[in-house]
C-alpha cells in the first residue's frame, strides 16, 4: 500500500502545511539567486526579451503545482494509492475510485488552480496600473459588489443556480460604478482607490443588513459563501473558468506592453502616442473580468489578489507578459495549497480556502503597509 495512504490525518495537515513553506522559501530563494539574464525571442511578427529568471520560476511553479496535484488526489478522509489515483484521474474512468478523484477531488484542484491565476492576474493589473501595491479587487469593492447579489439571492432563498451570474453580473457594475464615480476630466489613480474604498465600505454596510433582516438558516449560508469555499467544484466550474482564461488572459498578456507605457506617466504616454484612457479602460475592464469570473464560482476570497502579485515582483521586477503568465501560476499555487491545507488542518473538519488565504494575507498586508509608510 501506498505510504501517504496510510498515514493520519494530522500526519497529513504538518506535511502539507511543512511542504507548502518549504517550496514557498525555495522558490524565494532561487528567485534571489539568478542572475537577471534576458533571452531573444523573434518571430515574423513579434520580437521581445524574456528574462531566463521568469522562465525558470515559471517551470519551477509549473512542476510544484503538478506535485500538488498529485498530493490532493491521493491525499483526504478516504486515502487512495497514488497508482490508483493517477490512473483513475487520467484514463479509468470505470474504476472504484472514479466519484472520489473526478467528481470531488480533481475538479476542486482544477478549480483551486484556475480561480488563483484569475485573482493573481487581476491583482497584478490593478496594482501595476494605479502604481499602488496595496490595491486590489478585494480592497477596492469589485468583490464586494459580487457578494452583494450572491447574498441578496441566499438570504432571499432563491435559485442557487442563478448565484454565479448574479455574482458576475454584481462586480461588474459595481466596477463600471468605481470607474464612472472616478472620472473627472480622466481618471485618477488615487480618485478611484479612494472613490472604490467607499463603494466598499458601502456594499460592506448592505450586507451586514441582509444578514441581520433575514432568518439565520439562510444568513449561515450566505456567510459560507463569502469566507471564499472550493466546496462543491464541479466540471461545468473548470469548464467556465477554463473558457474565461482562454479569452482574458490572452488580452492581458498583449495589454502588457500599453501597461507598462502607462507606469511611466501620462505626459510620457502620451508623447510615445498612447491613448491613455482608452488602454487604462480596457485593462480595467479585463482586470475586473478576470475577478468578476473567479469570485463568481469560488466567492470573494480574500488576499489572493493582493499578496501574489506583491510575491511575483518581488522575484521579478517589472511588469511583462511573462511576469504576468509567472503571477496567474503562482496564485493557482497559492489557492491549490491554501484549499489542501484548508482540508486537511483540522480533518476531518474543513475549512473555507478563504479562512487560510486571510491568515497568510493578513500579516503580510500588515507588512506591506509598514513598508509602504516607510517607503514615504
Amino acid at each position: 500500500m501506498n505510504s501517504l495512504a496510510i498515514i493520519t490525518p494530522s500526519i497529513q495537515s504538518s506535511i502539507a502545511v511543512i511542504t507548502g513553506l518549504l517550496i514557498t522559501v525555495a522558490l524565494i530563494r532561487l528567485g534571489d539567486q539568478i542572475q537577471p539574464r534576458f533571452l531573444t525571442i523573434r518571430t515574423r511578427r513579434l520580437s521581445g526579451l524574456v528574462q531566463t529568471k521568469v522562465i525558470w520560476l515559471t517551470i519551477g511553479t509549473l512542476l510544484v503545482i503538478i506535485f500538488l496535484i498529485g498530493v490532493g488526489l491521493v491525499v483526504g478522509d478516504y486515502p487512495i494509492p497514488a497508482s490508483k489515483a493517477l490512473a483513475t484521474a487520467l484514463w479509468d474512468r470505470n474504476g472504484e475510485y472514479d466519484f472520489i478523484i473526478n467528481s470531488l477531488r480533481f475538479p476542486r484542484i482544477v478549480v483551486a488552480i484556475l480561480a488563483g491565476m484569475c485573482f493573481a492576474s487581476s491583482g497584478l493589473i490593478f496594482q501595476s496600473l494605479i502604481n499602488n501595491p496595496l490595491v486590489s479587487p478585494d480592497i477596492i469593492g469589485i468583490n464586494s459588489g459580487a457578494a452583494v447579489c450572491a447574498v441578496i439571492i441566499l438570504a432571499a432563498g432563491g435559485n442557487i443556480g442563478y448565484l454565479p451570474w448574479a455574482a458576475f453580473l454584481g462586480a461588474i457594475l459595481t466596477a463600471g460604478l468605481i470607474y464612472v464615480l472616478s472620472w473627472k476630466r480622466g481618471i485618477s489613480a488615487t480618485r478611484l482607490v479612494l472613490v472604490g474604498i467607499g463603494i466598499n465600505a458601502l456594499l460592506g454596510a448592505v450586507i451586514t443588513f441582509i444578514t441581520v433582516r433575514y432568518p439565520i438558516e439562510r444568513v449561515v449560508a450566505a456567510a459560507r459563501w463569502q469566507a471564499g469555499t472550493l466546496f462543491g467544484a464541479s466540471w461545468d466550474d473548470v469548464r467556465t473558468l477554463s473558457i474565461g482564461l482562454a479569452v482574458l488572459l490572452p488580452t492581458a498578456f498583449f495589454l502588457t506592453n500599453r501597461l507598462r507605457i502607462l507606469q511611466l506617466g501620462d505626459e510620457t504616454a502620451i508623447t510615445v502616442g498612447s491613448t491613455i484612457e482608452r488602454d487604462r479602460l480596457a485593462l480595467l475592464t479585463v482586470a475586473s473580468l478576470l475577478a468578476a469570473l473567479a469570485v463568481a464560482v469560488v466567492g470573494p476570497l480574500g488576499f489572493v489578489a493582493l499578496i501574489v502579485p506583491q510575491a511575483a515582483r518581488l522575484l521579478v521586477g517589472t511588469v511583462t507578459g511573462g511576469v504576468l503568465i509567472f503571477t496567474a501560476l503562482l496564485g493557482g499555487f497559492f489557492l491549490l495549497g491554501a484549499d489542501l491545507i484548508a482540508q486537511r488542518l483540522f480533518a476531518p473538519v474543513m475549512l473555507p480556502a478563504g479562512v487560510i488565504t486571510a491568515t497568510f494575507g493578513g500579516p503580510y498586508f500588515l507588512y506591506l503597509l509598514a513598508r509602504y509608510n516607510r517607503a514615504t
